[in-house]
């Protein structure tokens, strides 16, 4: 099976220039477009994909084609590889950049996060396991220890008081560490849960160790019969570390259209055709409410466009590291409905799901120059604005 050493060796250097300066990486030159936009076929609502999507004409979905072609415009200049845009369950609009096309595929970072997430909750549903169980009776060496006390949910919300420091979590685990789920449980505990928000992908890897002893398989493999397969996610895969652990903060690869699978799956409140892949109850609580109140836009490792103390947004898309800052006082993202949710990854991998418009909408590429510009507010933002 692959391993994403390099991948996170890469963006472990991205996030540090970004932490320095402010800013992203650089991108090796502008891409050349290669726009690919759906054709002029209507589509039913609510459909579902098949091997393929179905397509609707843009005007009829509801779109300004010459917003569409700005849109994308704009996504070559900021280094884009793909864009997609579905309504309803149909392509309203595909575009591909430089030597992309659409069966490209590309590590989403900490969109894979949200994949983990969703794995959690089918264990849930399946009785194997409880989001308020603590995680030591999954965890073995934690029993007797400050850890445990800490819950599934606390490690879901990323208030479960693990120990965080930069160096550790993105040299030391991410890079550095062979087998990084031992690595990630063997840390000490700096809090008593609940009491602080970390951006902790540490933490977040010690669910292979839960999740493994919980259904009894590689998470990876568990991916792949329970979400992977029934989605028909043909162009996704899941890497592991130099000791077969599944990476669970930071391992998927995939397509833009993969994505949007996941995006959909999410906005049905679980469903995926006639088979409820994950439950509705599961998905209210990932993607339709705040997990803590320590930070309003954060729900069970997906994040939401709730009101109150909002950060780590900037250290999940390579914008910058907000640990230890304040955090602000609005909404993640301000230009976009209440009901939005998103799954984002460093250098602005963006998976937007606005339900209350039917819309899923995933930008995968290169970190831009600016990623205040194409961070979830501004990308989702443009994607609406493109609506007639």
């Amino acid at each position: 099976m692959p391993t994403c050493r390099t991948a996170l060796a890469a963006a472990a250097l991205l996030l540090v220039s970004a932490c320095s300066s402010g800013g992203s990486g650089s991108m090796s030159g502008d891409p050349t477009a290669a726009p690919t936009t759906s054709p002029t076929s209507a589509a039913p609502t609510d459909v579902v994909p098949g091997d393929d999507w179905a397509t609707i004409d843009p005007v009829t979905a509801g779109f300004d084609p010459a917003a569409l072609r700005a849109l994308d415009r704009d996504q070559a200049a900021a280094g884009s590889s793909c864009v997609v845009v579905t309504r309803d369950g149909a392509l309203v609009h595909e575009a591909t950049f430089g030597d992309a096309d659409r069966d490209s595929t590309g590590p989403a970072f900490s969109v894979t996060k949200s994949f983990t997430s969703v794995l959690v909750g089918i264990a849930a549903d399946e009785g194997l396991l409880e989001l308020d169980d603590r995680a030591s009776a999954y965890v073995r060496a934690w029993r007797g220890t400050p850890a445990a006390r800490v819950t599934i949910r606390d490690l879901l919300a990323n208030v479960s008081g693990r120990h965080w420091d930069f160096a550790t979590d993105y040299q030391q685990m991410a890079i550095a560490a062979r087998d990084k789920t031992a690595f990630s449980i063997a840390l000490a505990q700096d809090a008593r849960p609940g009491t602080v928000w970390r951006y902790n992908n540490a933490a977040i890897q010690t669910l292979d160790e839960v999740l493994q002893v919980a259904t009894g398989k590689n998470p990876r493999e568990y991916a792949q019969e329970k979400l992977l397969g029934p989605l028909g996610m043909s162009r996704t895969s899941w890497s592991e570390d130099a000791a077969g652990n599944t990476l669970m903060f930071s391992g998927v690869d995939a397509s833009c259209l993969d994505l949007a699978r996941l995006g959909l799956l999410m906005m049905r409140d679980g469903r995926w055709d006639e088979r409820q892949v994950v439950s509705s109850a599961y998905v209210e609580q990932a993607t339709g409410r705040s997990s803590s109140p320590l930070n309003a836009a954060y729900g069970l490792l997906w994040w939401v466009n709730r009101k109150g103390p909002v950060h780590g947004a900037r250290t999940a898309s390579g914008a910058g590291a907000d640990a230890g800052e304040a955090p602000t006082r609005s909404r993640l993202a301000p230009h976009a409905p209440k009901d939005a949710f998103w799954a984002l990854g460093l250098g602005s991998q963006i998976v937007a799901v606005v339900p209350s418009d039917g819309i899923v909408a995933v930008r995968m590429g290169a970190a831009p120059q600016d990623p205040q510009a194409l961070s979830a507010d501004a990308f989702t933002a443009d994607v609406l604005d493109a609506m007639r």
